[in-house]
């Protein structure tokens, strides 16, 4: 079927579902199983919607899978509404970014109330990589990661709310939010360093703790690098040790060269 017959098809569901939804709302039609007729309506707007997404019309699809959440929640079915938003979500990432955000939030809405954390962040980190590639709005992306780390926290997954965290780091520092990042580099670092699993991954992270610190303050920088070497002695022979202390010795003697030779 080409796109045009997908389209097609897709609005007759629409009418269909709509016809459903008018015959469930009317006096009779809530005397006479007005639920099942709204559970088919929502099986309608499912179908249209991704007969929508087979001819690659996002908004079209979007809205669909909107219009069935809607009366799933009229219906209690929580859980199918939730699924059907992210699916909004997700058709109105190629259309209309923040339609697709507004989806995203009725999902984590429903999934906060039935206590499934783990799932609101990962919508949350959606959210956070729509505002970093298509809207540009980085203080808001900052917000949704630290919002999942949170989530990620209270159901013990450390690993994932760390990944997080990296994120919110990186960009406070790219902000010139220097402290903000320290701390989540330094707070990172020490929970790497007593895992054998991650141990290695510490030394980067106090070794852009550190390089935060120098583009503060120089003498904060290098009683960084003292504290990171006795906390984690492994700090002390890495590459990454090594390089802050030259460029701190070249920052101090303002020898340029060094400096170049140093990063290079």
């Amino acid at each position: 079927m080409a796109a045009a017959g997908k389209e097609a098809e897709a609005q007759r569901l629409l009418s269909e579902a709509d016809r459903k939804v008018r015959g469930a709302q009317s006096f009779l039609g809530g005397l006479f199983g007005g639920s099942s007729r709204l559970e088919e309506a929502c099986e309608c707007y499912a179908r249209a919607a991704n007969m929508f997404k087979m001819a690659k019309n996002w908004s079209q699809a979007g809205a669909a899978f909107s219009r069935a959440a809607q009366l799933q929640l009229q219906l209690q079915s929580k859980h199918d509404a939730a699924t059907n938003f992210v699916d909004a979500g997700n058709a109105f990432k190629k259309a209309d970014p923040q339609e697709a955000i507004n989806c995203l939030l009725r999902a984590i809405e429903i999934y906060t109330d039935m206590g499934r954390f783990t799932i609101a962040a990962k919508h949350h980190i959606s959210i956070a990589e729509i505002y970093e590639s298509d809207l540009l709005d980085i203080e808001k992306a900052i917000a949704h990661y630290e919002q999942a780390a949170d989530y990620y926290k209270g159901e013990e997954s450390t690993s994932s709310a760390n990944k997080c965290l990296l994120k919110v780091a990186a960009y406070a520092a790219q902000l010139e939010q220097f402290p903000r990042a320290i701390d989540i580099y330094e707070q990172v670092g020490a929970v790497a360093m007593d895992s054998p699993l991650l141990k290695y991954s510490a030394k980067e992270h106090f070794f852009r703790a550190a390089l935060c610190h120098f583009c503060v303050d120089m003498l904060n920088a290098r009683l960084a690098v003292q504290r990171y070497e006795e906390m984690f002695p492994a700090f002390s022979d890495s590459r990454e040790c090594k390089l802050v202390k030259k460029l701190l010795e070249a920052h101090e003697e303002q020898n340029v060269d060094a400096f170049t030779d140093a990063v290079r």
